[in-house]
């Protein structure tokens, strides 16, 4: 199983700098603990952050992503504990509620 190294900010900034400097992520993994593939995937990263390279989303982007989905998983959660809640009150109540206007429009 491939490890996970949660590498500082700076350490990462530094090593981007490094490669925008002219080294090469190959030589720079020989030195450091990082590969040579993260290297790269940090720099194209930072490339994108500075828009300079438009073929993925910016860590920003990336960042409002993640909370988008965790956002539409808690809604979904709610939306159907609402459903079954609604579908139970009518079962025991025998009755269905009416339809908003909001709902006949649509």
């Amino acid at each position: 199983m491939p490890k996970h190294h949660a590498y500082p900010a700076a350490f990462r900034e530094q090593l981007v700098a490094l490669v925008h400097a002219g080294r090469s992520p190959d030589e720079l993994a020989k030195e450091f603990e990082p590969t040579a593939q993260t290297i790269r995937n940090w720099a194209a990263q930072a490339d994108r952050d500075r828009g300079t390279r438009p073929d993925g989303p910016t860590t920003a982007e990336q960042r409002e992503i993640r909370e988008l989905r965790r956002q539409v998983r808690q809604l979904t959660v709610e939306r159907d504990i609402l459903s079954k809640a609604a579908a139970w009150f009518a079962r025991e109540t025998g009755t269905i509620p009416k339809a908003s206007a909001e709902d006949s429009r649509s």
